[in-house]
């Protein structure tokens, strides 16, 4: 990056009131005005921050959650540690399911919000860079549906392209509410927009359907069903 960039970087409003009350990014920021329109962070929500470092959304959600609460970082670099014993760190790859795995291990019990402003390694390509960023939210939702407890709240960078709309299908078919915005701290220019989920649906739409179809079909935990035609209709549609 260049001297240019740093430069007006420095400038920049929301990197200087970072830097004035401590703040380890101006991402911060992002955080606190999608939270105050979206009311994603609670008191005493369990939450997983996803790409984390260097540590401003972290500094965000301990703030909301408060002490009651539990916070944790996920980043593929180390982050430097916060004067809270209930936020604690992990290094690993998000797109690893190992990774997954040590995130469960790590949380005192379902989270409430998965938060994430994880960013790919930008190669200038812009059909590159997007692919890359729909890889890490989708990375970022996967862990989402395995570590939410019913009705959370799922927050994700992501870059505008042409598989955004894909993308957002399927965080819908996970989350009863679903928005696209841009916070005000968001650089101008910048393609970045974060998708908001909440109400998570821990069951399949498919799976639901299919239960309530055997519900209504009065299908028998044995599997035994009442043989009609209304009951052979059911039976074809719940497959």
């Amino acid at each position: 990056m260049g001297r240019r960039w740093q430069r007006e970087r420095k400038r920049e409003h929301f990197y200087r009131m970072a830097k004035r009350v401590g703040y380890r990014s101006r991402a911060a920021y992002k955080l606190q005005q999608l939270n105050r329109r979206y009311g994603l962070l609670r008191r005493g929500d369990v939450v997983v921050d996803l790409g984390a470092a260097p540590g401003g959304w972290l500094q965000v959600a301990r703030e909301e959650v408060g002490g009651e609460g539990f916070v944790l970082g996920v980043d593929l670099q180390p982050i430097t540690k916060l004067p809270y014993n209930n936020v604690a760190t992990l290094v690993g790859d998000i797109t690893k399911p190992e990774t997954w795995g040590h995130i469960k291990t790590k949380l005192p019990r379902a989270a409430n919000v998965v938060i994430s402003d994880a960013s790919p390694s930008v190669s200038g390509v812009w059909e590159i860079d997007h692919l890359r960023s729909i890889e890490l939210a989708r990375a970022a939702l996967e862990i989402a549906c395995q570590v939410l407890a019913h009705g959370g709240k799922f927050l994700i960078k992501v870059f505008q392209g042409e598989m955004l709309d894909e993308f957002l299908t399927e965080v819908r078919q996970k989350f009863a509410f679903v928005k696209v915005s841009k916070p005000i701290a968001s650089r101008k220019g910048s393609a970045e927009v974060y998708v908001i989920g909440k109400g998570f649906k821990p069951t399949s739409v498919v799976l639901r359907k299919t239960e309530k179809l055997l519900k209504t079909c009065k299908i028998s935990s044995t599997g035994a069903s009442v043989r009609s035609p209304m009951s052979e209709k059911c039976i074809r549609d719940a497959k």
